[in-house]
């Protein structure tokens, strides 16, 4: 599969790009570039070859749900940037 400059057209439209011509005909190239890549990747017989999840065998992640004993109010709010009570002040998201 090759990219046009207008697939590339696509996707910025999608994710609210502006791309200017230049870029949507390298970025259509780049991609490209990278799908032939994948496609030779596709291609190697791993047949043989067995599954593993790691190289080096892990010991459980599971552990003990202990309570142990956490940050004052006055510590964890030590360096926020604003405050107010004892809430962190970020600005509103819509």
């Amino acid at each position: 599969m090759t990219f046009q400059p207008s697939d590339v057209e696509r996707y910025a439209k999608l994710a609210r790009l502006a791309l200017s011509e230049e870029e949507k005909a390298r970025f259509a190239r780049e991609l490209s570039s990278v799908l032939e890549y994948v496609g030779q990747i596709q291609k190697v017989d791993t047949s043989g070859i067995t599954e593993y999840e790691t190289v080096v065998p892990l010991p459980p992640a599971w552990r003990e749900d202990v309570v142990e004993p956490s940050l004052s109010v006055e510590e964890a709010l030590a360096n926020a940037p604003d405050r107010k009570d004892n809430f962190f002040k970020v600005p509103r998201v819509l």
